[in-house]
């Protein structure tokens, strides 16, 4: 503290402070004289003047007043500034009064402290003024593209108060979705008009470029883009708080996305409790390169873990990761490996060269109709196999925690990956038993956007084509939750649970996949007549909908609003002998109809579909 007191003492920004409290000294003498000051109170006031310049100065240091930046100055430093300048006044009064001063005009006090106060605000507010100007004339206006902003006049006061960081733009007006801001303004902009006639306001003004100012999800930003998409306005928005973490989001401003459509409220995360659980730490990921662990890597990462050893079956996905955590994280010591979580030696050896303290697993096969034909013993062995593995590696080499990312599809499944994600549940649940001193944790959650594998990948590059974009069914609907979301909700979950939970994730609402079609068409700038959608029917073991907890279980609330937990049956002891024991015996290449038939004697709320070849 003593150190932070001698830097302020060092500030620059003292000199012209003490110059205007010694001129406010003056003036309240002055004033209160009806300027003049009589010769008697000349003496008192030359007497007095450096008590009150110490106990001014003493007020300001007090509440940290120096260390302001007056370029920046905010409302936030001036009502510390404020509360300074009270500070001050305040022993000025009692210093002087214990001085005896005889006859002493005590409405001096008041006065001075209200100018000190005006000057030192106002002299804070003019050079961050003329520094504003002084930027602007150095900025060529041919330079400056005009940009109107879309938003109520809260929602435009902070994208304009965003905008001071962002070069390039010149905001030349308002639109409102609300009738009665016509005519206000905002920061010296005025609101023009309202949404239904942005069109004659963007050209009204030369704006070629739109800004939505309102939060994801709101149906203000959606209906904008559903009528205003393809009318040759360019729709951008500000960084999500998640992006403003990456390098350079914060000067820039991006094209609108799907999930700022869809976006729901930021997820609030227990940030003290995580970082004790993940600073410093060694923390491992397998499926690090897939969508959901990269993004688990991420977020790890700027939690402070001292080292984060990532395991991939993919070299170029491993690749990927490396080249950019290397490059956003140069201070963490990164590990990565091209291993196989059903090799259970190789994975342990890997764990007792590092001993992590949390093992997050999110290698799995995902995607439903691949693994439906063909491919079921595949994901049988990763999914229920892999994760037997690393759970049984996470408790033997000590892990304090151990996270499954599962899926709303193991809930009533009737398909094979949603069966496998189910029993890999179960088998978390089974070793959860075999080491007391590891907490088990299973989160499940609903499709991801922009996911490898996902629809929203397949319809961008159907709509780049010229389509059609391909929709299985008019009525099916699934839930949706951002990569960054779902990453989040499942170290909460991690951080939060007790060993054999199995979390649900508040997936919000369902959406319908064609109006998720529609919004990715008019995101590209075109409509349905031109990219035409086109329904081709259900697929091998999908359903219209998807459900995140099965008919016979229930939930408990947690203290966090988006994490439940779900109160399933207890898994049989055998459990996780019968996965290995079934495995050794069904060989290469065991028949389907047999592997779903004991899939149905393991989980037996899986109702397989009849399969086509």
């Amino acid at each position: 503290m003593l150190s932070g007191w001698w830097k302020d003492l060092r500030s620059k920004s003292w000199l012209p402070d003490l110059v205007l409290i010694v001129l406010a000294w003056w003036a309240a003498f002055w004033l209160r004289f009806n300027l003049t000051v009589p010769q008697p109170y000349r003496d008192q006031a030359l007497q007095t003047t450096p008590l009150a310049l110490l106990c001014m100065a003493v007020g300001l240091l007090l509440a940290r007043v120096p260390r302001q930046s007056w370029r920046y100055v905010g409302l936030a430093d001036l009502r510390q500034l404020a509360g300074g300048v009270a500070l001050g006044a305040l022993l000025t009064t009692a210093v002087v009064m214990g001085s005896r001063t005889q006859g002493f005009p005590r409405s001096v006090f008041l006065i001075s402290g209200v100018l000190a106060l005006l000057a030192l605000a106002g002299a804070r507010a003019t050079w961050r003024t003329l520094a504003e100007y002084t930027q602007a004339q150095a900025r060529p206006a041919a330079a400056l593209q005009p940009l109107l902003i879309v938003g109520t006049i809260d929602e435009a006061d902070q994208a304009l108060r965003t905008l001071k960081g962002v070069e390039g733009w010149q905001v030349v007006g308002i639109a409102s979705p609300r009738a009665q801001d016509a005519g206000r303004t905002v920061q010296g902009v005025r609101v023009l008009g309202g949404v239904d006639a942005l069109d004659q306001l963007a050209r009204a003004q030369q704006a070629g470029t739109v800004l939505l100012a309102s939060a994801p999800g709101d149906l203000a930003r959606r209906d904008v883009l559903m009528r205003w998409s393809g009318s040759g306005l360019n729709l951008l928005t500000l960084p999500t708080a998640d992006e403003l973490l990456r390098p350079g989001a914060a000067t820039r401003l991006r094209q609108v996305r799907l999930e700022d459509l869809l976006g729901r409220t930021p997820v609030q995360l227990d940030a003290r409790g995580l970082a004790a659980l993940f600073s410093g730490q060694t923390v491992l990921v397998t499926g690090a390169g897939g969508s959901i662990g990269s993004e688990l890597c991420r977020q790890v990462a700027r939690l402070g873990v001292a080292r984060l050893v990532c395991v991939d079956v993919s070299e170029y996905a491993t690749y990927r990761l490396e080249q950019e955590l290397r490059q956003a994280f140069p201070a963490m010591e990164g590990v990565y490996y091209t291993a196989n979580v059903r090799e259970p030696d190789r994975l342990r050896a890997i764990a007792l060269a590092h001993r992590p303290g949390v093992v997050l697993h999110a290698a799995a096969y995902k995607h439903v109709p691949l693994m439906e034909t063909h491919n079921e013993i595949e994901a049988l062995r990763t999914n229920v196999l892999g994760t037997l593995h690393a759970a049984r590696v996470a408790g033997e080499v000590g892990a304090a925690r151990f996270v499954l990312v599962s899926t709303d599809k193991a809930v009533n499944p009737t398909n094979v990956m949603g069966a496998t994600k189910r029993l890999a549940e179960q088998v978390v649940q089974a070793v959860a038993r075999e080491f007391e001193h590891t907490q088990y944790v299973s989160v499940r959650f609903g499709n991801v956007l922009g996911s490898s594998g996902s629809v929203v990948p397949l319809f961008t590059t159907q709509i780049e084509l010229g389509g059609p974009v391909t929709v299985t069914h008019p009525e099916i609907v699934r839930y949706f939750m951002t990569i960054p979301e779902a990453a989040q909700l499942v170290l909460q979950a991690g951080l939060m649970g007790r060993s054999g939970q199995i979390f649900v994730l508040d997936m919000g609402e369902p959406v319908k996949i064609v109006e998720l079609a529609r919004l990715l068409i008019r995101l590209s700038g075109k409509t349905e007549a031109e990219v035409p959608i086109a329904f081709t029917g259900l697929r091998p073991g999908e359903k219209l909908y998807e459900e995140l907890l099965a008919d016979d279980e229930t939930t408990e609330p947690t203290p966090h609003p988006k994490l439940r937990v779900a109160r399933v049956s207890p898994p049989a002891d055998d459990v996780a002998a019968a996965v290995l024991a079934w495995l050794a015996q069904a060989g290469a290449a065991p028949g389907p109809a047999d592997l779903r038939g004991w899939l149905h004697q393991r989980v037996p709320e899986y109702q397989a579909q009849p399969v086509r070849f």
